[in-house]
């Protein structure tokens, strides 16, 4: 047995590895003695993070409590693994920090199904995000281990990364490496394992007690847990990646990059990524500039390039002014790029050996709980892609459903604040109804036009996302000045959303600058930025809404159709003959009522691509 013993808040800890027989013996005899105690601590060290990809292996399995470690070395196989495959299948009730990860591993590489383990265990990062979801460089301290130990457990909680890292680099390996070529028995390894279930197993009682102190609700930490658990399904299955396509493609992009990019040197860019360069050439092309940067320099990021080449967030034209052509050419090699880069990159980098990949799901991304969609983050595409998406198909005689909330964001605001004429409107309006033109019409009356629409369309969505007038109009085309109007008879015609805003702000100021989302979760609002509490309010319950309708598609049978949640939309892989039905469940699955408004959903159903839902042909 090698054992190893460290100082935690004023106590040691032992860290055990056992070496034979005779010592998993004792780990057997440990974890069952424990497991009668309480919880026990999970965690896995492998050899990197893409754990679909060819030859990743499963290095070390350990368990632990708030005072014993112990690392089973699952790569040494045999009594090894068959000890620790044991515990993992045996203990009632597991914390893991991060459990997704875990959970994916041992599903992949331990032969215990996330189906099993996933109802065991408590995750320590959500419990820790339903108490403060803000990252350090937001003021919050984070979901890592090691700071939340810090703070719950011991200031001085050993950082045994930092460690490790220095080991990697005496022994000539990276960090992106080291994990998969550090020696088995190396001690600074083994420590770190086993410590990181020590503070895991302290961490989770401290978290509760918080939780208790803030009156968190409990179904709230039930529901998270759920919702960790369909976003790590997904991840499992995956989606069928066109290999040959997205080569293609992969060139494709390559060359339109350096051919606006070739473009743009004609007028003096020789970098499309120089700011400095972008904003001389468009000064002597008589452009002008006035916004800057917190250091001072000119502004020129995509959305004054997209206003300067006529073109929407929509990459479609406005027809506001003549299109710069400098402008165009380095939107269109930057995105060219960026999306070699982030995302077909990204497909051929990850696809496992049957052909799939698997996006990392983030089921709590944001303050608001917003989920997001990393490795590649595909919620970043463009709503109108077509191009990108078609590299993603559905499994072999399936074809792809989207079903999507029909303006969920306008109908949880009228949920939330209460707004009496636009509540009305969704009552009566049908599946069909069009909240903008209403909007435009109950102002202007019958005869407003498309344009009064779009402009009240844009202050909608500001008095969702918290954008100003200068804002709306750059993002709609309208007049600065027509948008002003609009705003002021936007308050004219719902005066209860801006009392809503005084009164949420009011709440939130009473209570250390946080406001409670209708489900109880807790988001710290920025002192300078309390305005957002509107956004955070409906963002929050709109997220909810679809994790209660993946839910709902679960209970209805079509849970493991599903692939991907997107903003307020979920894609899913149906047999092509079943898919009219199975659309039919997500519609019903994703309809449902808040506060008496009305939340409808519609779904589309494609040919195999995702792509082919945005007018790909495949």
């Amino acid at each position: 047995m090698q054992t190893y013993r460290h100082p935690v808040a004023g106590d040691t800890v032992t860290v055990h590895v056992p070496q034979t027989r005779e010592d998993l013996d004792q780990f057997a005899a440990w974890w069952q003695e424990a497991d009668r105690r309480g919880p026990i601590a999970l965690d896995t060290e492998t050899s990197g993070l893409d754990l679909y990809s060819a030859g990743y292996r499963l290095r070390t399995v350990q368990l632990g409590d708030a005072h014993t470690a112990w690392v089973i070395h699952w790569e040494r196989g045999g009594h090894f693994r068959a000890y620790a495959l044991a515990a993992l299948t045996r203990v009632r009730r597991f914390l893991i920090h991060n459990a997704a990860f875990d959970w994916l591993v041992v599903d992949q590489h331990a032969s215990t199904p996330m189906e099993s383990l996933a109802p065991r265990t408590r995750d320590t990062a959500v419990i820790a995000r339903l108490l403060d979801p803000r990252g350090p460089q937001e003021g919050g301290l984070g979901a890592a281990l090691k700071p939340l130990s810090a703070h719950y457990v011991d200031p001085s909680a050993p950082d045994t990364q930092g460690d490790l890292t220095a080991t990697f680099r005496s022994l000539g390996l990276t960090k992106a490496t080291g994990f998969a070529g550090i020696d088995l028995g190396h001690p600074i390894y083994n420590l770190y394992a086993g410590l990181d279930v020590v503070l895991t197993a302290r961490l989770y009682p401290r978290l509760m007690a918080e939780l208790d102190r803030l009156n968190v609700r409990g179904r709230l930490v039930e529901y998270e847990h759920e919702i960790a658990r369909l976003c790590a399904l997904m991840q499992r299955r995956g989606m069928v990646l066109d290999t040959p396509y997205t080569k293609g493609l992969d060139a494709t992009l390559h060359e339109e990059a350096e051919a606006f990019a070739a473009k743009a040197a004609r007028y003096g860019v020789t970098s499309v990524n120089s700011n400095k360069q972008i904003a001389e050439a468009l000064l002597g092309m008589g452009e002008t500039l006035t916004d800057r940067t917190a250091g001072g320099a000119l502004k020129v990021d995509k959305a004054v390039l997209l206003a300067m080449a006529d073109l929407d967030l929509r990459w479609e034209r406005l027809g506001t002014r003549t299109p710069n052509p400098l402008a165009e050419a380095v939107l269109r090699s930057k995105r060219a790029g960026k999306w070699r880069s982030a995302y077909v990159g990204t497909f051929l980098e990850t696809v496992d050996p049957s052909g799939r990949v698997h996006p990392n799901i983030q089921p709590l991304a944001a303050r608001t709980g917003r989920m997001s969609v990393t490795r590649p983050a595909l919620q970043t595409l463009p709503s109108s892609d077509q191009m990108i998406r078609r590299c993603l198909l559905a499994d072999e005689g399936h074809v792809m459903i989207s079903t999507d909330f029909q303006a969920v964001e306008m109908r949880v605001l009228a949920a939330l604040a209460s707004v009496r004429r636009m509540t009305e409107g969704f009552q009566s309006g049908g599946s069909d109804f069009d909240i903008h033109m209403f909007t435009a019409q109950l102002i202007k009356g019958e005869s407003a036009t498309q344009y009064d629409r779009k402009i009240f369309k844009g202050a909608g969505f500001s008095k969702v996302y918290g954008g100003g007038v200068t804002t709306a109009a750059r993002q709609t085309g309208a007049a600065e000045a027509d948008m002003a109007r609009a705003f002021a008879e936007y308050d004219r015609a719902f005066p209860e959303i801006k009392r809503a805003s005084v009164r949420w702000q009011r709440e939130a100021r009473a209570t250390g600058m946080v406001t409670v989302s209708a489900t109880g979760r807790r988001m710290p609002l920025d002192r300078d930025r309390a305005y957002a509490v509107v956004n955070y309010q409906c963002q929050s319950a709109a997220r909810d809404l679809l994790g209660q309708a993946m839910l709902n598609a679960e209970a209805a049978g079509v849970g493991h159709l599903m692939r991907l949640p997107i903003h307020d939309e979920l894609l899913a892989s149906a047999p092509a003959a079943d898919a009219q039905e199975v659309a039919r469940e997500f519609e019903k699955a994703m309809t449902m009522s808040l506060f008496g408004v009305p939340i409808v959903a519609t779904a589309d159903v494609g040919r195999r691509s995702w792509g082919s839902l945005y007018g790909a042909d495949f």
